[in-house]
């Protein structure tokens, strides 16, 4: 799975004109995408690791802070611009696949105390959000099988 993380001061997602969800207060904007080969696995160390990783302000963490999460899928994440000017997107999961990897994401981190906001699956949306900092970062579940070096 495939994650970007955005700081955020304020954020919502809207479908159709109308909120669907929205950050309670500083938190982080999680856009998310699922992979063939991802698993429930994947989903829960995803999870834990944006839940517990200390890249709000004063070096905190969601779970130090309480902070909010708004989680949006986001297939695109895996797009791939080698070639051509129209990118593929074979790498990124059918909905089938990616919907419940996406549901199981967002259980994990409600199950790890996070309150956890979303957008709706597949459904063209509206994300506003002010970027604190401006800060975003990405991660990839296979960066974290690599073992750590000195």
């Amino acid at each position: 799975m495939r994650a970007i993380l955005q700081r955020a001061s304020r954020a919502s997602v809207s479908v159709d004109g109308t909120v669907v969800g929205a950050l309670s207060g500083p938190g982080l904007v999680v856009l998310v995408g699922a992979t063939h080969s991802d698993t429930a696995h994947d989903a829960a160390v995803l999870a834990d690791k944006i839940w517990r990783l200390r890249i709000l302000d004063g070096e905190l963490s969601c779970a130090d802070a309480g902070a909010p999460l708004l989680v949006v899928s986001q297939f695109t994440l895996y797009a791939d611009t080698r070639r051509g000017r129209r990118p593929s997107w074979s790498a990124a999961a059918p909905g089938d696949v990616s919907e419940p990897l996406l549901e199981q994401f967002v259980s994990a981190l409600r199950g790890l105390g996070a309150q956890v906001e979303t957008g709706v699956f597949g459904a063209l949306m509206e994300v506003e959000l002010v970027n604190s900092g401006p800060f975003t970062i990405s991660l990839d579940t296979v960066d974290f099988a690599k073992p750590r070096r000195g």
